[in-house]
């Protein structure tokens, strides 16, 4: 990035950082308090490489911040049923407090009915149908990792989020929907823009706050972004330099966005927000179980 480049860096692995620092704080009360410590069991189906490396981050980061790592390793051959069994098990056991399977599955297990399977109030994915109600009527429940350390990351950079005008970029269930969801519960004008969206680039130039979270690398040009913005990318994309290396690059043209108020840089940006919001979520879930106040 040149010398010109004006926008604040937002530094997602510092803040990740500060988190579980202050989780690792809360578990040792709450040790001190109930005798026990939350848990967290992740469930991995196959050899999937990538999965692999984050299921081992995971555990690291859980053992780091003093809670139970629960971890348990299927063949891809497992069945529907005995997946199914074992999230039963999961459910009933006063040791776990979290769980968590480690998507994507192999072809013959559906996603769909393994998450529906799990207690919601275990759900730290916060993927199951019930806390996605739970988000879009406004109650208590869990929130999807990802755009929750989005917000956390926004609210710091901006305090009171209220009246401001937000785009995001993409309408999944795992970012995109519940993002607009929290957004709007923080008082936002929010549109939510995505693949056939009608003058995309336009849409963008309004926007106090951009989150983008669509798979495409550099799909967001510097043109699009309103000076003084706060941008979020959530993108991960592995993109082939010259020497063939392949580099990691998000969906924002961040070398673009100079004008912008602050923008995440990808990596360091809101990647490492994502395990630190699973271990929170464990930590809440482990409050309401237990019935304490957060």
């Amino acid at each position: 990035m040149h010398q010109s480049f004006g926008a604040a860096l937002i530094d997602g692995k510092g803040f990740a950082a500060r988190l579980l620092a202050r989780l690792n704080h809360d578990v040792q009360l709450l040790e001190k308090e109930t005798g026990t410590v939350p848990g967290l069991a992740v469930v991995l189906v196959g050899e999937d490489p990538a999965s692999t490396i984050y299921v081992a981050s995971k555990r690291r980061q859980t053992v780091a911040a003093g809670m139970r790592s629960f971890e348990h390793r299927l063949p891809t051959t497992v069945t529907e049923s005995e997946l199914l069994a074992l999230i039963a098990s999961l459910n009933e056991n006063p040791s776990v407090h979290g769980i968590l399977v480690q998507l994507p599955l192999p072809a013959h297990l559906s996603a769909g009915v393994v998450i529906d399977a799990i207690d919601p109030d275990k759900d730290v994915d916060g993927f199951h149908v019930a806390n996605a109600g739970r988000l879009a009527t406004g109650q208590e429940g869990l929130v999807p990792c990802t755009p929750l350390g989005c917000l956390m990351l926004l609210k710091e950079q901006l305090l009171d989020l209220a009246g401001l005008n937000a785009v995001v970029i993409g309408k999944s269930n795992i970012v995109g929907k519940p993002m607009a969801q929290l957004l709007m519960a923080e008082n936002c004008t929010v549109t939510v823009a995505h693949s056939r969206t009608r003058d995309l680039a336009q849409l963008c130039r309004m926007a106090d706050i951009l989150v983008v979270a669509a798979g495409r690398p550099g799909l967001v040009r510097g043109d699009w972004i309103k000076p003084g913005a706060t941008v979020i990318d959530v993108g991960i994309n592995r993109v082939e330099e010259t020497a063939g290396r392949p580099v990691i690059v998000g969906d924002v043209a961040i070398e673009e966005a100079g004008h912008a108020r602050a923008i995440t840089p990808v990596p360091g940006g809101v990647g490492p927000m994502t395990i630190a919001c699973l271990l929170a979520n464990t930590v809440t879930a482990f409050r309401r179980q237990q019935q304490i106040g957060s």
